[in-house]
């Protein structure tokens, strides 16, 4: 199963070729946090955005954390938000891929990569 980040939905948005091609290519539609559909809604500058961005993820299941998933997110927060720069929002999405033993792709490993027993993938190249 794979979840889909901010950044990717941002390129398959802006219409970027190779996040195009991926999306095409893959045999089961990813999953998105619903995190992820509030931080492309919150970019909008309008009515009209925020109804393409709705329209863009309908064919997506969205899925929110557990409550398992959120005391994860509250420790990994509380761990790496000083230390690596782990915000608030990328702990609450890397905890919905890690309790769905889903593969989180993006292209943020840098925002990612401490957090335990995460699975990433960047999709296609940039």
């Amino acid at each position: 199963m794979y979840l889909v980040d901010t950044d990717v939905m941002i390129d398959i948005q802006r219409s970027y070729a190779p996040a195009l091609a991926w999306f095409a290519s893959v045999s089961e539609l990813p999953s998105i946090p619903g995190f992820v559909v509030m931080e492309l809604i919150q970019d909008a500058q309008n009515k009209q955005q925020v109804r393409k961005v709705l329209q863009m993820v309908a064919p997506l299941q969205i899925v929110w954390p557990t409550e398992t998933d959120c005391a994860r997110a509250l420790s990994d927060f509380t761990v790496y938000h000083l230390s690596h720069k782990v915000g608030l929002i990328d702990a609450l999405i890397a905890a919905c891929a890690v309790g769905r033993n889903a593969t989180l792709c993006t292209f943020n490993v840098k925002h990612y990569r401490v957090i335990p027993g995460l699975s990433m993938e960047q999709p296609y190249s940039r």
